[in-house]
């Protein structure tokens, strides 16, 4: 590697986890140089714990841990909310989220520290690869980016477990337990190991935010959320900034099952892969956001934004938060939210997150205009002419083919 001579500082986005405590010692080894560890706090709770200790025991010269729970719920989460992201009709995107957030942090990180690069324990096979990168060429493209796991000779993760007990570096994973798992403020993923096989069912201990339907209680709660131009600002009546919102929804969610998602999803690399999820919170969230569009939006605006949302998702999934295309995409939903102004109340039963009311003091729903009863306001006569004009392309097509 001719670039490890130029190379003096480096800023590890480090978890404590396995990958990134084997990437610290080894980014030493290798490099001969001082390693900043930066951990963002996005909602790990307990996993923060010890952190800062164990980053110094490992070989970090100074171990950074920054409060960005409020920023991810306020600029990364509300933004998704908003545009109804979900990539592939399911996964609403929690760890996709986090990256851009996280190589925003790590750049200013490194800017303060004359950092030469920047090192990340994603894997050669995943998507996060792809969004720390493109997020650090972005925001910081004089500087080196480090894949320890595209570069070293390890083969798997039983090879580093090896290497952290003979480091004698404590890692939370065993070689009986190897799925991996990633906790923040919008969600838990889980994948690898024994979830490689896509037709076992995870093991209900594996879960951590939700109770299973069968043991949620019994009766149903209902939740009443306030939103202002298309942002919850208050959950029954209370106001909450953005980080309260969802940390707020993820208790009131998990109690009753809500948010539990198992896919095979198609990663960016090509590859199939099984992820499992836990999202109460932006579940519970994303159904309602949704449902106050209905009476808030008009009918081609939405549409069109509905087409939108698939490809918002797409660029969060694949790492363009920071792209122009992005933003492009950005200013129209923000746009078409200047009117999701409202209340949605939920019911939540047994893992089932339904909408049984909405209300707003802007709605375009006219209950005079929908109501089967006589009314002045729309003459049925009209649709007659409507249709015809409406159905002259088909009717006309039908007649020519005839002859």
């Amino acid at each position: 590697m001719a670039a490890q001579k130029n190379i003096k500082k480096i800023v590890l986005a480090y978890s404590g986890g396995l990958d990134t405590s084997v990437i610290l010692t080894w980014l030493k080894e290798t490099y001969g140089c001082e390693v900043v560890a930066f951990t963002a706090d996005v909602g790990q709770k307990e996993e923060l714990t010890g952190l800062e200790e164990k980053g110094i025991k490992t070989g970090a010269s100074k171990v950074y841990i920054e409060d960005l729970r409020l920023e991810f719920a306020r600029d990364f989460i509300y933004p998704a909310i908003q545009g109804n992201a979900i990539y592939e009709m399911r996964y609403l995107l929690g760890t996709s989220l986090a990256r851009p957030l996280i190589a925003k942090a790590m750049a200013e990180v490194g800017k303060k520290e004359g950092a030469d690069a920047f090192a990340h324990g994603a894997t050669g096979k995943g998507n996060d690869q792809v969004r720390f990168e493109l997020a650090f060429k972005s925001l910081a493209p004089e500087k080196e980016i480090i894949a320890p796991w595209r570069t070293w000779s390890f083969g798997g993760r039983a090879d580093l477990i090896e290497y952290a007990k003979s480091k004698g570096i404590p890692v939370p994973v065993t070689a009986s337990k190897p799925y991996s798992m990633d906790r923040n403020l919008m969600h838990i993923s889980y994948e690898g190991g024994i979830l490689e096989d896509p037709y076992r069912e995870p093991n209900e201990d594996m879960f951590l935010l939700t109770v299973s339907p069968e043991k949620a209680p019994d009766s149903p709660e209902y939740v009443e959320l306030d939103f202002v131009e298309g942002n919850c600002v208050a959950v029954n009546g209370k106001k909450l900034n953005p980080y309260e919102v969802v940390d707020t929804l993820n208790t009131i969610g998990g109690k009753h099952g809500i948010g539990r998602v198992d896919i095979v999803e198609n990663r960016l690399v090509g590859i199939k892969s099984r992820g499992v999820y836990e999202t109460p919170g932006g579940t519970i969230l994303f159904h309602a956001h949704r449902d106050l569009e209905s009476i808030t939006i008009d009918r081609d605006t939405q549409h069109h934004k509905d087409k939108l949302s698939v490809e918002l998702a797409e660029l969060i999934y694949n790492g363009h938060w920071f792209s122009s295309r992005m933003a492009a995409v950005r200013a129209f939903i923000s746009e078409t939210q200047r009117f999701v102004t409202g209340t949605v109340k939920v019911k939540l039963y047994k893992g089932n997150c339904i909408i049984v009311g909405r209300k707003s003091s802007v709605s375009l729903y006219n209950p005079e205009m929908a109501t089967f009863e006589k009314e002045e306001l729309y003459n049925q006569k009209d649709a007659e002419g409507f249709i015809n004009l409406y159905g002259l392309p088909a009717k006309e097509a039908a007649r020519l083919r005839k002859k």
